[in-house]
């Protein structure tokens, strides 16, 4: 499937928005590029470590885990992801130990959580600060947010206010939330008007084609200085992408980050991925709009119908009724889609 002039419109787009936040960004430290986390202010590594790699027992032993993610922090990476439900709990632990010896000081450390009430959010928490074995976590995210529902008891709850009674009690510093499945969420968490500090969403070559994160909910989150943490730059674990000769690794991180995002998160199980990964961002030099376009052509029949993107064909709970829902929040429906294929 070619990409239609109105495709190549959206990535001239999103590339420019790309190219001109690029600038808001922090000294390189032991080669690797940093970035601001938005309002936060923090500086943090354009390469980030996710969580819950880091706890695959067939993978890393813990002294093996932590030997990477020490060796990690002394090669220039300061942004280390978490949550607590993952590997029932084994990822926090791993992580807290590996903090110890002042390696905690050196870093921005965020966790997430599935608190939907100030009750479950409460233990969440504690959870988290326990395994971690931290008096404060950095930036502290709702994790995996969904569905509507959701944001009704986000919003609702009360929960929204104890998160804010743990920044003031100095348990947390930042506030943010998540979420794999649809933009149209993503964009009701923010229009509900809560003060959020970070998002962090899939943001990847198969996403640009099919419900994009990138192009729906990337530009608002820049318009409101969000600090953007991006993931699945692979597109998933195995990476489909690697898998079917689609793209290169490291083409397709280097198309992660040359979006305006503050910093990537990568799953991370060897120190054979690291010392790759740390090579790309080392070498990091951001995509042209040529270079895009070409990446896009290249990625489209794949990505059609999201075939490819697992954590967005879920079967969710409640799929809302399209047309009770307010125009910006609607799906694109089925025949819709039908008509723009045989368009092209």
């Amino acid at each position: 499937m070619d990409l239609s002039r109105r495709e190549f419109i959206h990535t001239a787009a999103v590339a420019a928005l790309s190219m001109s936040k690029l600038s808001i960004a922090a000294p390189a430290r032991n080669g690797i590029p940093y970035r601001v986390l938005g309002k936060t202010g923090e500086q943090v590594s354009l390469l980030a470590i996710g969580g819950s790699n880091i706890a695959l027992e067939e993978h890393l032993t813990e002294n093996q885990a932590i030997k990477l993610m020490r060796t990690a922090i002394d090669e220039g990476i300061n942004f280390f992801d978490n949550a607590w439900c993952y590997h029932e709990g084994r990822a926090e632990e791993r992580m807290g130990k590996a903090l110890r010896d002042g390696y905690r000081k050196k870093i921005v450390l965020m966790t997430k959580h599935h608190g939907r009430d100030p009750k479950m959010a409460e233990k969440h928490l504690e959870d988290s600060l326990k395994r971690l074995q931290t008096d404060v976590i950095d930036v502290w995210q709702f994790h995996e947010i969904d569905e509507l529902g959701e944001i009704i008891d986000i919003y609702d709850s009360g929960v929204l206010d104890f998160a804010l009674k743990a920044k003031q009690q100095g348990k947390i510093r930042h506030i943010g939330f998540t979420g794999h499945y649809r933009p149209y969420v993503h964009l009701e968490m923010i229009k509900r008007g809560f003060d959020w500090d970070t998002i962090q969403m899939p943001i990847n070559v198969l996403d640009y084609h099919y419900y994009s994160f990138t192009k729906e909910v990337l530009p608002i989150a820049v318009e409101k200085n969000l600090g953007v943490i991006g993931m699945k730059s692979l597109c998933g674990t195995p990476s489909p992408i690697v898998a079917n000769n689609i793209a290169k690794p490291e083409d397709a991180m280097r198309f992660s980050m040359t979006m305006p995002i503050s910093t990537l998160c990568s799953g991370i199980d060897s120190m054979e991925i690291l010392h790759k990964n740390l090579e790309i961002a080392r070498n990091f030099k951001p995509m042209t709009k040529e270079d895009i376009e070409k990446l896009m052509k290249q990625t489209a029949d794949f990505a059609k119908n999201g075939t490819h993107e697992g954590y967005k064909s879920y079967e969710i709970d409640e799929l809302p009724d399209n047309n009770a829902l307010p125009e910006h929040l609607r799906r694109p429906e089925e025949e819709d889609e039908e008509e723009l294929e045989e368009e092209d």
